[in-house]
């Protein structure tokens, strides 16, 4: 019995976010994804476009398209098909901390480099630059030096890695950044 409180002691706490235990915040506001793997290890709980959008929406995170779609196999649009939840809630937890604007340019679609930790596979989204996120990032952040395409890297508390790109933010979330 004494680790089965222990155990829902801990739950409460882990589905707290940033809010108070019981009330819901942007994160757990959003709907349940539709795949019943557990993110344990290298397995992550996939999520569809229109619960991604949902929890944008609810978080004030916007999104743009330079096709004006939505469809993961064209690269001139914006997918959040297939999209981790973790990565999701990493940029729910990035708009919640750094007070920014953030838009979303880039998720799952076609077009990007391949690799484990991909925009396809899920880990993956680009954000607009403003000065405001840049000083978040660059300021709270640790330089960790360049990736082998120069860009200028920068890793978070929680390990999530911010690549800078010129004309936008390359993050790779490997989870939610402290949800």
């Amino acid at each position: 019995m004494k680790i089965r409180s222990a155990l829902s002691a801990l739950a409460l706490v882990a589905g707290a976010g940033f809010g108070v235990i019981g009330t819901a915040t942007a994160a757990s506001a959003a709907p349940a994804p539709t795949s019943t793997t557990a993110e344990v290890g290298a397995a992550a709980t996939k999520i569809t476009h229109a619960q991604a959008t949902s929890r944008f929406s609810s978080s004030g995170i916007t999104w743009s398209s330079s096709g004006g779609c939505s469809n993961r196999n064209v690269s001139t649009c914006t997918s959040f098909d297939q999209l981790n939840l973790a990565t999701a809630q990493g940029a729910q937890t990035l708009k919640s901390a750094s007070g920014c604007a953030i838009n979303i340019t880039g998720g799952t679609e076609t077009g990007h480099a391949s690799g484990t930790y991909s925009h396809w596979n899920g880990y993956k989204l680009d954000f607009g630059k403003s000065t405001c996120l840049n000083n978040y990032v660059t300021g709270t952040f640790t330089y960790i030096g360049q990736r082998g395409d120069g860009a200028a890297q920068y890793q978070s508390g929680s390990g999530n890695i911010y690549a800078n790109e010129g004309n936008h933010w390359d993050v790779t979330y490997h989870n939610c950044g402290g949800c």
